[in-house]
């Protein structure tokens, strides 16, 4: 399969797009951010992981909240200090972050370690490390100096949207899900499911990292 469809990289579209323009942009970058995060299977999958065995909102609430600002900081900061970093090497990480995340639902973390690590500060550094995920992606656009804080700022707003519409859509399915027997009866299978699908896109962003054009 092509790289942009495991990577969801940005659209020719939308690249031609944002290299044409200039100055403060709100509303394309808010939609951008959005799109961007939707489409973000891999960043989706992580928090599918997180709030799986979450049932208060105030811990949902928590958890996301952490992911946010782990990945809007290195994202901010990534774009606007123009740091570059291999997009498949932290696509690899953010692959690994799934696996992680399967790892811990299923209680093997514990098992292996002798202890459970503390879930609230993976959080954050692996949103620390999506967000440089997202920072790869922004610089494809090769966005313009000229407005590019408000355009930023309007982006990490958009994934913030995008985030929230995602993560509503989990919470309505989950909501139904456990309230049935199969909740129980399939949640390992549907954690081995995720961690199989994390180190997919592991392997698939290692290869890219070396055999591909770095992004």
């Amino acid at each position: 399969m092509p790289a942009e469809v495991w990577a969801h990289a940005v659209t020719e579209g939308d690249k031609g797009y944002i290299q044409e323009i200039s100055g403060v942009n709100i509303m394309p970058f808010t939609y951008l951010g959005a799109k961007h995060m939707v489409t973000g299977y891999d960043h989706i999958l992580f928090l599918f992981g997180v709030i799986f065995y979450l049932y208060r909102l105030k811990d949902v609430g928590l958890y996301v909240s952490l992911f946010a600002i782990g990945h809007s900081t290195t994202m901010l900061l990534g774009v606007y200090f123009d740091i570059g970093v291999s997009s498949y090497f932290i696509d690899a990480i953010i692959g690994l972050s799934v696996v992680y995340k399967a790892l811990d639902n299923l209680g093997a973390l514990r098992q292996w370690l002798g202890f459970q690590p503390n879930t609230k500060v993976a959080t954050l550094i692996f949103g620390l490390c999506h967000g440089f995920g997202l920072a790869t992606k922004i610089q494809e656009y090769d966005m313009s100096r000229d407005g590019l804080v408000p355009n930023l700022l309007s982006f990490n707003v958009g994934v913030e949207m995008g985030q929230l519409l995602a993560l509503g859509a989990i919470l309505i399915a989950m909501g139904f899900w456990r309230r049935t027997q199969a909740f129980s009866k399939h949640a390992y299978t549907v954690n081995v499911a995720m961690m199989s699908a994390g180190f997919i896109l592991f392997g698939y962003q290692a290869v890219g990292l070396f055999v591909a054009t770095p992004v």
